[in-house]
């Protein structure tokens, strides 16, 4: 779990710094704007954006009733958080498995991709889609519907 805050905690220190070294500076204005930016960026990378994680049993079981697709994800992903603002309020109708927080989702991710955790990892009705574009994901979950 710790492994998913590390980038956000990253930023918010390097930011405090920065911003500390130009408050000393006698520069406020760019002290407030840069460590506003620099919490911004560490909001937008941590698990907080992405609608609440479960594991990978629970979201196979959850989309074999309800036919939604499952998205394998991990923060500071860049790609997973293209795919979740572009989905916008439909993301929450999906199955969101954090592959640094559920082992056994990691396992699935590298069973369909040779080895290797590429995220986001779209999973509907058994087929993996690495990387897909948002508006196909959107048709798939109205599909489910």
């Amino acid at each position: 779990m710790m492994r998913a805050w590390i980038l956000p905690m990253l930023l918010v220190v390097c930011g405090s710094t920065v911003a500390t070294g130009l408050a000393f500076r006698g520069s406020p204005g760019t002290t407030v704007a840069l460590l506003l930016m620099f919490v911004l960026l560490a909001g937008v990378n941590s698990p907080l954006i992405f609608p609440r994680s479960i594991g990978a049993l629970e979201a196979q079981r959850r989309s074999a009733v309800d036919g939604r697709p499952v998205v394998y994800w991990r923060s500071g992903c860049k790609y997973c958080l293209r795919l979740r603002i572009r989905l916008g309020r439909s993301a929450r109708q999906l199955h969101w498995v954090d592959i640094w927080r559920d082992p056994a989702g990691a396992a699935v991710v590298r069973a369909a991709n040779d080895g290797n955790e590429t995220v986001p990892t779209v999973f509907v009705a058994g087929q993996p889609n690495v990387n897909p574009d948002p508006e196909w994901v959107r048709e798939q979950l109205a599909r489910s519907a």
